[in-house]
């Protein structure tokens, strides 16, 4: 029998209580492609709904359906300007962070807990933030998580204490970790199957939009106005957004029955062990590793944490992540790719600002050029990707493969890095990563999202945002420290090699003498300052070839992300071509 691909929204996506999940509703809103036989369950599903007077409901079982409108709309923008300031402020604040020790006039060490706390609260909060949107309202939920992160925004610059700024890092943490999730739940929920994709697009842009542009923005506060404004500078965007989500986000009823099942013992567990997972890798390269009591106790506090969590989530009956989802092959292989993606995509922007700090003395105003290279073609790309996966005979598989393949070419350009590269060497670097970066997310997003049901967005947007912020988190320690490692290495065979071969160093004579030649024809050093000319080349030397295995690497991990796309996912259509499809076919 030919194949042809519908829409079905499954009786056991459904509330069985629920009379408001149709046919109507589920060719609206699913998007599983299936074979012909699905139209024949589609009519029995509405036979049974349509002859089932006697159902009734509690209300507030099933979300209440909205029409895709203009007021509408302009809530679910407001829902994205939240969760891009919230990602914004996380990478300025880490890239001004020298200016802010300076200016609470604390140390490197202390100054180090401003970020890692901020980042294990964001995580954690991921983790539970679409549990309490659903029983509290995603509109009630968004306003009160903006509102707070507005509020602790506003009153971090105000903070002398250094004791009192670090504790409310933690609670801006908690409010801005929030509002990410909360933009991919209301996409899966509200977006209608010809826009979905746009939804997910702007999505995406989080991700490669927002943090290409926070060099620019740090830059800008720290070089132009003040330190202030690294917090300050989320005032005008959260002010937008509570606007337009208090005007534009639909009403739904508290649905405070859901506290009967809380997972109370899953958050505990789940979030204390994702904080401590977070604090160890973000502390862990200045307090040694393991040789780190205070890391050691950390990681075996997270570990056993973790593992009963995820015992946990398996059984309960309303839990935060929804494990049995990742047999969904799509779904499983979205979660893995998005980590690799994320840290592949550091070969665009750690890496050349690792260079540029560390070998040319840029200041964060002299890199953020190249920054912006990635960052603002995504305002034209990311839509031209989305409108590509709309038409039907093209596969996100082959779109997602074809972009990790500019990745690679991007590593690949990158290797042959020198110590006499500049700026204009990047460009074209630059430039892949622009491209490739959503042709790899977005078909992501959409294969993965083909197989959520719209009662089960909490679900994926809790996991997937826990997975982005996680990993983000964990590409930026494995990046550095393999950078770090790769350049002692380095380091040592350059010095060992240079001791050896001392003649290599040696000038012809006293006045030919200079970093390069060091030494003197009878072997005595003829200047401390040639010598430290002399390390400071060794050094960067060093560096260049630690950078350039890394690009290595990561062309490793681009590699084993085609193979799992080879592997794992099943071909999935665009969702408005599915509706055609389905209407089409049952007619």
């Amino acid at each position: 029998m030919m194949s042809h691909s519908v829409v079905l929204f499954e009786l056991t996506y459904c509330n069985p209580k629920s009379a408001r999940f149709t046919a109507c509703t589920a060719l609206q809103y699913s998007i599983l492609p299936c074979n012909i036989a699905a139209l024949y369950r589609i009519a029995i599903h509405r036979t049974i709904i349509m002859r089932a007077p006697a159902m009734t409901t509690r209300p507030g079982n099933a979300p209440t359906l909205h029409p895709f409108t203009l007021r509408l709309a302009l809530g679910l923008l407001g829902v994205w300007i939240a969760a891009l300031t919230s990602g914004l402020n996380d990478r300025v604040s880490d890239i001004a962070l020298a200016d802010i020790r300076a200016a609470l006039g604390i140390g490197y060490d202390q100054g180090s807990w401003i970020v890692s706390v901020y980042q294990a609260a964001e995580v954690a909060a991921m983790m539970i933030a679409p549990w309490f949107a659903v029983t509290f309202s995603l509109r009630r939920f968004s306003l009160i998580m903006s509102a707070g992160f507005l509020l602790s925004g506003v009153l971090l610059p105000l903070m002398t204490n250094p004791a009192l700024f670090i504790a409310l890092r933690v609670v801006q943490g908690l409010f801005g970790g929030a509002l990410p999730p909360m933009l991919m739940t209301v996409a899966l929920r509200f977006l209608p199957p010809p826009v979905k994709l746009y939804g997910l697009g702007a999505y995406a842009l989080t991700a490669t939009f927002g943090p290409n542009m926070a060099a620019s923005l740090a830059a800008f506060w720290t070089d132009e106005v003040s330190w202030m404004f690294v917090f300050w500078q989320v005032v005008p965007g959260m002010l937008i957004a509570l606007v337009l989500m208090a005007w534009g986000l639909p009403q739904d009823p508290l649905r405070t029955e859901r506290f009967q099942q809380i997972d109370l013992f899953g958050m505990l567990t789940g979030c204390s062990g994702m904080a401590l997972v977070v604090l160890v890798l973000t502390q862990g390269e200045r307090l040694d590793w393991l040789d780190s009591q205070l890391i050691a106790a950390m990681l075996l506090a997270a570990l056993p944490l973790l593992i009963v969590f995820l015992i946990n989530e398996w059984f309960h009956p309303l839990p935060l992540f929804k494990l049995q989802m990742l047999r969904r092959r799509n779904l499983m292989h979205g979660l893995l790719v998005l980590a690799g993606v994320l840290i592949v995509s550091l070969s665009g922007s750690a890496l050349p600002s690792t260079y540029f700090a560390q070998v040319e003395g840029f200041r964060i105003a002299q890199f953020a050029p190249l920054a912006l290279t990635i960052g603002l073609p995504q305002l034209i790309i990311a839509p031209f990707i989305a409108a590509l996966l709309n038409i039907r005979w093209i596969d996100c598989r082959w779109v997602l493969s074809l972009g990790l393949g500019l990745l690679i070419a991007s590593c690949m350009l990158g290797m042959q890095i020198t110590t006499g590269w500049a700026r204009d060497n990047f460009w074209l670097i630059q430039a892949l990563q622009a491209a490739g970066q959503p042709m790899v997310i977005l078909p992501v997003l959409m294969s993965a999202t083909s197989v959520v049901a719209p009662p089960e967005g909490p679900f994926a947007s809790a996991m997937f945002n826990t997975v982005r912020g996680f990993s983000s988190i964990a590409a930026s320690t494995l990046v550095s420290w393999f950078v770090s490692h790769r350049e002692q290495f380095h380091s040592s065979i350059l010095i060992n090699q240079a001791a050896s071969r001392p003649w290599l160093m040696t000038a012809p004579d006293s006045g030919q003498a200079s970093g390069r030649y060091p030494l003197l024809p009878d072997g005595s050093a003829s200047s401390v300052e040639n010598l430290r000319a002399f390390a400071t080349q060794v050094k960067h030397q060093a560096l260049v070839l630690g950078l350039s295995d890394t690009w290595l690497l990561l062309i490793g991990f681009a590699l084993l992300l085609l193979l799992i796309t080879a592997l794992l996912p099943k071909r999935v259509w665009p969702p408005q071509t599915l509706i055609h499809s389905a209407t089409s076919t049952s007619g």
